[in-house]
């Protein structure tokens, strides 16, 4: 069977992979000439079930509001917002109550679980070296309070089989002594010994020539435009460069999923979340943190990769705007400096953004379009890294019309809804 997958990030490249193992024809487009230029190439590096939390909780409206009174806060939104973020961010509050925080954390926690575990199975398999850390993640928090408050948090993380433990600032440090000269600012911190961190470029990439080697065709520089169908088919997908036929066509380009899913006539709710992030070189090894984690009060995220940091933090909702600014940074800096201030070159930062395809609910959608030949993986988010070995294989096995390993009915496909 012929196949189309549109999109080379970690999602798309992942997909391509399983259907290739699958003995399919297989041909991967992307409108960048770069393989994983977007999210994939500029998000934290957290390989991180244990931090799968919806964003969409009881806390999320005031930040919103905050976020609008001109405050700084981890969740951004600014004036003017355009139709599509109006439609979201309705669908969003609904999703704000307890009872469907919980359900929708739930859902991403077992996909994370099961990804983590599907990714180190490919990456073994396939002899796939991401720059990985395996020795687990911290979550810091700056007082006693704070750290109680997470802790009970974090309980329902435990509720549900994610190894969970509370460590005070001594045990931090025995983790790993880069965090030494945080002893004025951390006060303690949850320790989440199964996850994990990696470079999800360097993944891609790696597992993109494998793909290469099954015979998988990377177009770039090709952007789709539309669908063509006849009845419940899509005959053909309409590029800048002319017409691709298949017999199945997966939709994995992120934030421009909508666009080409408004051919088809759904309406998927998928916005764009703008991140920040910065690479900077290690100056000392031994003062650089080779742990993973989260500072829990800036929402600053960090790895290690190789012999460089990454460094990223923020949600701004602003539309498909890819423009940044120094002073965009300057929460990611202050937290680097405060944390590492002798371990990073960080007048050598590399700074960037990407658009990250939110749903409002939090699970991605994964499963058949309104035609029987079209197919959706995207609005992972911020953890399209964490998710993406597990979304593809429940890709694969829809395709195939078998059972997925997971339930799928909570990542179905949808739409804006008010009901």
């Amino acid at each position: 069977m012929k196949v189309v997958v549109i999109g080379a990030g970690v999602i798309g490249v992942t997909s391509a992979y399983y259907l290739a193992k699958d003995g399919h024809e297989v041909t991967v487009l992307d409108q960048s000439t770069v393989i994983g230029n977007d999210a994939t190439g500029g998000n934290a590096g957290l390989i991180a079930p244990g931090h799968s939390f919806a964003w969409a909780s009881p806390a999320a409206p005031k930040l919103l509001v905050s976020s609008l009174l001109g405050e700084k806060t981890s969740i951004r939104m600014r004036f003017p917002i355009d139709r599509q973020l109006m439609l979201w961010g309705v669908q969003f509050l609904r999703e704000c109550t307890p009872g469907r925080a919980k359900q929708n954390t739930l859902v991403k926690l077992r996909l994370a679980q099961y990804s983590q575990q599907k990714m180190d199975e490919l990456a073994e398999a396939e002899s796939i070296d991401y720059q990985q850390a395996r020795g687990g993640a911290v979550y810091l928090y700056r007082s006693a309070e704070e750290l109680a408050a997470g802790a009970a948090k974090m309980q329902f993380m435990q509720d549900n089989g994610q190894d969970i433990r509370t460590l005070g600032f001594d045990d931090i440090v025995d983790l790993d002594p880069a965090f030494a000269p945080a002893h004025r600012i951390i006060a303690g911190g949850l320790y989440a010994p199964t996850d994990a961190a990696g470079n999800s470029k360097l993944f891609t990439d790696i597992l993109a020539e494998r793909c290469r080697d099954l015979g998988v065709t990377f177009d770039v520089g090709v952007t789709a435009l539309r669908f063509q169908r006849e009845r419940l088919r899509a005959v053909s997908l309409s590029t800048n460069v002319g017409d691709y036929r298949a017999d199945q066509f997966i939709v994995a380009n992120g934030i421009n999923a909508p666009f080409l899913a408004s051919s088809l006539g759904q309406r998927l709710p998928v916005y764009p979340a703008k991140g920040y992030s910065l690479t900077a070189p290690v100056a000392d090894p031994d003062k650089a943190p080779s742990v993973p984690g989260v500072d829990e009060k800036t929402l600053v995220a960090w790895s290690r990769m190789g012999d460089e940091l990454r460094m990223s933090s923020t949600a701004e909702f602003v539309g498909y705007d890819r423009q940044w600014k120094p002073s965009d940074f300057s929460n990611i800096l202050s937290t680097g400096k405060e944390m590492f201030p002798e371990g990073v070159r960080w007048d050598e930062a590399r700074m960037r953004s990407c658009l990250r395809p939110m749903t409002p609910d939090g699970p991605p959608i994964i499963g058949r379009s309104s035609v029987e030949n079209v197919y959706y993986n995207t609005g992972h988010g911020h953890m399209g890294w964490t998710m993406a070995v597990g979304s593809s294989l429940m890709l694969r096995d829809l395709l195939r019309g078998r059972t997925p390993t997971l339930e799928p009915e909570p990542m179905r496909v949808r739409s804006f809804t008010f009901a």
